[in-house]
């Protein structure tokens, strides 16, 4: 089967529909709907999961995890993705849906969600059992929503190496992946009953194909008819298409589904920073071409600060009168009053005094003063927080994508997520041979590291870069 990953396109097709054994493919949908439980926050790379004695006696390839032992998912991940180990494919399976039926459970009903009509999922692992069959036609369309549905972790299927907490594993299909220009995934497959199967892809240019074999009689031969059909299907395929991204699956669970927040989701090319312009001068008013913000996220900031202002003002108002406070013995330095800020359509609110215990440390009080209303503008006022501190070349890196779209789409997403740290962060697109890097830069070296630390809890890829990233 060759098909245009960008399309899905059938280039060239030859018993595609047959119920084959599909042997370690199998993999990609238990990876897969692992990607989808991080997604949705049902579990985060760094959970310590527990094997099962099932999964320990899971015969090779495997990692060597023994019963009892806890291990992080990411470590999982890594060997099921790369070495291809069964023994860690069907802990990933118990530890999102509690044993391995009811994960198979959810791999086949994932698989009707993407329109494979001829997979039937009995295990994680794809080891030769009654009934657990699919084809190649099957296989390719989840290699395209592999690849488009979670393109920050489709860097795993390329890794030459990889570091699964307890060794270093080796990619199965690092022969093929070094010979082809452009070769970047997706997962082998052998038992003696399938023979050598292979779902592959590779990137050349705008051009995306994805090529799936099955039946191989050798690594070698199979590795040279991917080849072959791997260059039919760049001869065949147009130098330029549109890309029509598959529709993701919704998560078919097998339990009652988990409580999340409400994420909030904006569509569209962002082409610029969020951060906030200067604050005009009266002669001079910002013309509005120079705005930054797109109308979607100056809704959701407005939200968010209205939210945070009517807090503050309904605990003002509730909050109790002060006893009379005695005098103090020394006079303090009077701190500047702060200046308040009352949007033009809010109406004028006399908050109390803060009372004089706070925190169970008595304060000596000044004589009480009438609280001091400043009346707001006709217009409402930009304020600009202009950066005084030194030490800002640090940033994160979110991961790699295949377009500047998709890698600008992930920025606006995740800084919408996590406004607390990379608040002010300047958001920058880098190009890359590989692909499109997306980061966060203009952050302190701390901050760059609780940052990456609260994103990887979320299950989002990062790492720490310098200013050069």
């Amino acid at each position: 089967m060759v098909m245009d990953a960008r399309t899905g396109e059938v280039l060239h097709s030859r018993n595609a529909d047959t119920r084959l054994h599909p042997a370690s493919l199998t993999k990609m949908m238990t990876l897969y709907i692992a990607f989808q439980a991080l997604e949705r926050g049902e579990i985060t790379l760094d959970t310590e999961v527990r094997i099962s004695r099932n999964a320990a006696s899971e015969p090779p390839s495997k990692l060597g995890v023994q019963a009892g032992q806890t291990i992080r998912l990411r470590y999982l991940l890594r060997a099921a993705a790369v070495k291809s180990a069964n023994d860690a494919a069907t802990a990933i399976g118990e530890a999102i849906a509690g044993s391995e039926e009811a994960f198979a459970t959810r791999m086949n009903r994932t698989a009707q969600a993407m329109g494979m009509r001829n997979t039937t999922f009995v295990n994680a692992h794809g080891l030769t059992q009654s009934g657990h069959m699919s084809t190649a036609r099957d296989m390719s369309v989840l290699g395209r929503h592999m690849i488009y549905d979670f393109p920050q972790y489709y860097n795993l299927f390329s890794r030459r190496t990889a570091d699964a907490g307890i060794a270093t594993v080796r990619h199965t299909n690092r022969r093929w992946l070094d010979s082809y220009e452009g070769g970047d995934g997706i997962k082998t497959g052998y038992t003696r009953a399938a023979g050598f199967n292979l779902v592959a892809s590779a990137q050349r240019g705008q051009e995306r194909v994805i090529v799936t074999m099955f039946g191989g009689s050798s690594t070698t031969a199979r590795n040279a008819r991917v080849t072959e059909l791997m260059d039919m299907g760049f001869n065949r395929a147009p130098s330029r298409a549109t890309i029509r991204r598959p529709n993701p699956p919704a998560a078919m669970l097998t339990a009652a589904p988990v409580q999340r927040q409400t994420a909030v989701r904006v569509s569209g090319l962002v082409s610029r920073s969020l951060r906030p312009v200067a604050r005009p001068r009266p002669e001079a008013p910002v013309p509005e071409a120079e705005v930054l913000v797109t109308t979607a996220d100056a809704a959701i900031i407005e939200d968010v600060l209205n939210d945070v202002i009517n807090a503050a003002l309904l605990e003002a108002m509730e909050a109790p009168e002060p006893a009379p406070a005695a005098t103090a013995q020394a006079a303090a330095p009077t701190a500047p009053a702060p200046q308040t800020l009352i949007a033009a359509d809010t109406p004028t609110v006399t908050p109390h005094l803060r009372p004089a215990s706070i925190s169970g440390t008595t304060v000596a009080a000044a004589p009480a003063v009438e609280p001091a209303v400043v009346t707001a503008e006709a217009e409402p006022e930009v304020v600009t927080r202009i950066s005084t501190s030194g030490g800002r070349h640090w940033g994160v890196n979110v991961g790699r994508y295949n377009s500047r779209y998709d890698a600008e789409r992930v920025l606006l997403r995740v800084a919408l997520n996590e406004m607390s740290t990379l608040d002010g962060a300047l958001r920058r697109v880098v190009q890359r041979s590989g692909g499109f890097d997306a980061n966060f830069m203009g952050l302190s070296r701390e901050g760059a590291d609780l940052a990456c630390r609260r994103l990887q809890a979320r299950g989002t890829t990062c790492f720490m870069i310098g200013s050069e990233g």
